[in-house]
C-alpha cells in the first residue's frame, strides 16, 4: 500500500490556506487512533504543568502535533525539529500566517546529534523512533536536554506487529509499502524501557496501543480508504460518503481503545520523567 503519495496529495489540497490545513489537522486527530492516545496523555501532563513551557516535538513531520500543543496554552514556547527541510520551512511559514511565529518555530535538527542542555519540560516523540537506528543516544540527547522534573512521550509501534510486512502497522498502513524505512520491527516494552533507564530516565510508564479495538478501527479509518485511493483517485469523491457510515463505529473504538489496558498492541505509549 502506498501511503506517502496518499498523503501528499492530501497535504496539497488541505495546504492552499491556513483554514484548510487546520481543518486537516482536526480531521488527522479525529481519525488517527495515536493521535487520541497522544493527546490524551499531553492533557494528563498538562494538570501539572506550570504557566510556561519549553516543549520539544522531535520529528514534527507535518506540525499536527505542535498545532495541538501551541493550542493549549499561549505561554507555552512549542519547538518542533525535523530531518526534512522543505517540511521545517512550510510549517514556519503556516505558524507565521496564524500568528504564532512569536512562540513556535522550526528548525532542522539530526536527533543523534541533538542537545540543548536543560531547556525543555516536555519532549514528544511520534512515530520516530522507530526510524533511528541509534535510538540511545536520542535518548541521552533527550534526557540531557530535558530540565529537571521534565516528562518525555514516546508513541511508536511495538514487536507484536507494529512493523509486520505481510500484515500492518499501527498507523493502519501496509507495512510493505515503508518497512524500508524502519530499522527494527517495533519495540519490546522490556527493551526500551532499559534504554530508558540507561539513558538517565526514571518512572518509565508503557502501555499498548491499537488493541484489539484499535486494529479494527485503522482498518475502517485507515486501511481500507488508502487501499481505495491507491486503486482509483475517483475514491476522493467518495470517501466523505464512506466516513459517514463508518467513522462512527471507529470513534467508538478508539475510545474504547484509549480508555482500556491492552495486553498486547501494535502500538507502544511510553512515559518517562527526569528526576
Amino acid at each position: 500500500m502506498q501511503y506517502d503519495p496518499i498523503k501528499r496529495s492530501l497535504g496539497k489540497v488541505f495546504n492552499q490556506t491556513p483554514y484548510l490545513r487546520i481543518l486537516f489537522y482536526r480531521l488527522l486527530d479525529l481519525l488517527l487512533l495515536r493521535s487520541w492516545h497522544i493527546r490524551r496523555a499531553v492533557r494528563q501532563w498538562k494538570k501539572q504543568a506550570s504557566g510556561v513551557e519549553n516543549i520539544l516535538d522531535a520529528g514534527s513531520g507535518f506540525g499536527q502535533y505542535v498545532y495541538y500543543l501551541s493550542s493549549l496554552n499561549v505561554n507555552w514556547k512549542v519547538t518542533g525539529v525535523d530531518v526534512k527541510e522543505e517540511q521545517i520551512e512550510d510549517c514556519n511559514n503556516f505558524f507565521r500566517k496564524i500568528g504564532c511565529a512569536d512562540r513556535v518555530q522550526f528548525r532542522y535538527a539530526d536527533l543523534t546529534k541533538f542537545s540543548e542542555p536543560d531547556k525543555y519540560d516536555f519532549v514528544l516523540s511520534v512515530d520516530v523512533m522507530e526510524h533511528i537506528e541509534e535510538d540511545e543516544m536520542v535518548f541521552r540527547n533527550f534526557f540531557h536536554s530535558m530540565r529537571k522534573g521534565g516528562m518525555l512521550l514516546i508513541s511508536t509501534p511495538s514487536d507484536q506487529g507494529g512493523s509486520d510486512t505481510h500484515d500492518h502497522d499501527h498507523h493502519g498502513e501496509e507495512a510493505s509499502g515503508f518497512i524500508d524505512e524502519h530499522v527494527r520491527d517495533g519495540y519490546n516494552v522490556q527493551d526500551i524501557a532499559d534504554k530508558l533507564k540507561r539513558a538517565g530516565f526514571s518512572a518509565i510508564e508503557t502501555a499498548y496501543s491499537y488493541g484489539t479495538p484499535g486494529k479494527l478501527s485503522w482498518k475502517l479509518s485507515m486501511k481500507y480508504p488508502i487501499l481505495m485511493l491507491n486503486a482509483s483517485k475517483l475514491f476522493f469523491i467518495l470517501i466523505p460518503f464512506y466516513y459517514l457510515i463508518t467513522y462512527p463505529l471507529a470513534f467508538v473504538l478508539n475510545m474504547f481503545d484509549v480508555r482500556g489496558k491492552h495486553q498486547t498492541g501494535t502500538g507502544l505509549i511510553v512515559k518517562a520523567k527526569k528526576l
